[in-house]
């Protein structure tokens, strides 16, 4: 619970800088590109979370990583602040909490639609389009198979889950069976 309120002060402190320079999207994707990065090198995140590591080597570092992918001068300050307060460990769920921070500002919702068998792109695009028109925002549709669903589908949007798989009226149909 603390590492998400840290994570969502941070991500909020980072949209409204991005939000001054017109650089939202922008600062998302340099986050993102950097903890691929990191995540590509768990060698090299160990170092930055290594206390024993002195803290000017670790500066040096962040620089090569930063210069190397060309991250904005503002994102490179934050990264050093984090490194500075010892948060580094932090950015993986910093960037999780700026990608909702900057999808609420930009009116982007990013449901996960999950399917017993696989959509055609018809019906995929006709979901999106339903919940577009239910939500009121731009949708940008995730969709899994789970062959465990049997049919139907299962629309997860942030904490909500909409459930109209085959599985679940099954189970349903069953607990009303047996309680007579």
């Amino acid at each position: 619970m603390i590492t998400n309120t840290i994570a969502r002060r941070y991500a909020k402190a980072l949209v409204q800088l991005g939000t001054e320079e017109n650089a939202v999207d922008r600062f998302n994707t340099e986050l993102a590109d950097l903890c691929k990065t990191l995540r590509d090198n768990p060698e090299l995140a160990a170092i930055l979370a290594n206390p024993a590591y002195g803290i000017e080597a670790k500066k040096e570092i962040l620089k090569d990583i930063v210069a190397a992918l060309a991250l904005s001068a503002t994102v490179g300050n934050f990264v050093q602040l984090l490194l500075d307060r010892n948060r580094v460990q932090f950015l993986p769920q910093i960037a999780e909490s700026f990608r909702a921070f900057a999808d609420e500002l930009s009116g982007v919702l990013r449901p996960t639609l999950t399917s017993g068998l696989t959509l055609d792109e018809s019906q995929v695009e006709s979901i999106r389009k339903a919940l577009a028109e239910k939500t009121g925002k731009q949708v940008e549709l995730t969709v899994q198979v789970d062959p465990a669903l049997i049919g139907g589908v299962v629309t997860q949007i942030g904490d909500m889950i909409y459930d109209g798989s085959v599985k679940t009226q099954l189970n349903r149909i069953e607990d009303i069976l047996q309680k007579g």
